[in-house]
Order: C-alpha cells, then structure tokens, then sequence
C-alpha cells in the first residue's frame, strides 16, 4: 500500500498541524506543507497529494489585498474538492472551504476565544457523535453560512455555524481540536491583544488553567481524521 500524502496550508507560523502531526506520523504518511508566510512558498498540483488540510490564521477570507496568495489559495482547494481528495479545513480553513463552496463568510455579532463547548447537531455521523455536548478551543471573529449540499455538524452559543461535513470527503471545523501546549502558548503570545474582556473571551490566565481539555480535544480530532481516512 501506497504511504498517504498529506499537504496542508500554513498561514501564520504559530498556527500548525498541531496533534494532527502525530496522527500523520502513527500511519506512516507524508506531510509536505505550503508556508504563506515565507517568501518561496509553492502551492502544489492536486495530484501531489491525497488530504488537503487547510490551518488558520488571523487574516479573513477576503483579505486579498494585504495576502495576495488567498486567491490561488482558493483556487488549490476548490481543484482539491473537485478532485475528491480527503479536506479539512480548521478556522480560517474552514471559512476557505465555505467561500470556494460559494457560501457567505461574515464576521459574527462576537468573538469566541476560549475554551467553550460545541453541540453536536442531528446530522453528525453517528460514530462521531459520543457526547451531545463537548468543550473545544475557539479563536475565531469570523463565521460562515453552511454551503448547499453541506450537513452543519456543530453550533455553540456564541456561533451557531461551527462547522460541516460536505460529500463525506471535506469537513469544516472552526474551532480547534489540533490544540496542543506548545501551539495553545504560541497563540496567546501572538494574540494577546484580542484578549479583551467580553462574554465569549476568556483571560489568558483562565485559557491556559483549562489545558486539560488538550487530551481529550485530540483524541476527538484522532476521531474525525479516522473517520476521513475510513
């Protein structure tokens, strides 16, 4: 059997695979990675790859003046879908995959930063679906409509698209269940200035006394990579 080729999409430099790293590395796959930070950055063709995973980052969807490279960003992913190749998408990711879906993204009426819980809705495949509720890690402002043809897959208070399974091949998700330690202290570094006191924005200090949740976070993330990869 051939090794599985992973591809996945890096914005910002603090905002990587995360567990799913470790996942890649239990069954023997190869990552290769575009960087959109660096200068010599490559998208590669669809038939370099068989999962497309799209990361994060600060920036919106249509902020392609100041990041020039969203627009053959876009166009990868829609090739990557069309393909039938394996894609996950996580916050901006996420967003990415409902724009080239031809769904709206908007910013939502607030920002959700923190550890809160997401409910799982009626469409979620039922083998994924262990708990009704569950508390995951958010850093988004931004939301998005579920595309046509889409199952909404999760909502939480605060907002009520938090992802989507699309043709069972290409899943949303907007929060993150790829947290770990080292990626959880590198995003309360770089976005210590959003951590303004709001309903839905948690103190550093309370975020990273809820570590414990990592663990069980990335098993839920093993979870639905096993599910893609089934």
């Amino acid at each position: 059997m051939k090794p599985l080729k992973i591809h996945y999409l890096q914005h910002v430099a603090f905002e990587g695979l995360g567990c799913i790293a470790v996942w890649a590395s239990q069954h023997g796959a190869i990552l290769s990675s575009t960087e959109f930070y660096r200068d010599d950055y490559l998208l590669p063709s669809p038939d370099d790859f068989d999962w497309l995973i799209i990361m994060g980052g600060p920036m919106g969807v249509y902020d392609h003046a100041e990041h020039p490279w969203l627009l053959p960003e876009k166009e990868l992913i829609k090739q990557a879908i069309v393909a039938g190749k394996k894609v996950l998408g996580i916050c901006l990711g996420a967003q990415l995959i409902a724009t080239v879906l031809g769904a709206r993204v908007w910013q939502n009426h607030c920002k959700e930063i923190g550890w809160f819980d997401i409910n799982y809705m009626e469409g979620v495949p039922r083998r994924m679906k262990h708990h009704n509720a569950v508390t995951v890690f958010h850093w988004h402002g931004d939301t998005f409509d579920i595309p046509t043809g889409a199952v909404h897959i999760a909502s939480s208070i605060a907002c009520h698209n938090q992802g989507f399974l699309y043709n069972n091949n290409v899943l949303a998700l907007q929060y993150h269940m790829e947290i770990t330690e080292e990626s959880l202290d590198a995003m309360l570094a770089y976005g210590a200035d959003e951590l303004k006191p709001d309903k839905y924005i948690q103190p550093a200090d309370v975020i990273k006394g809820m570590k414990y949740y990592i663990a069980e976070n990335n098993k839920m993330m093993f979870n639905w990579l096993n599910y893609l990869a089934s």
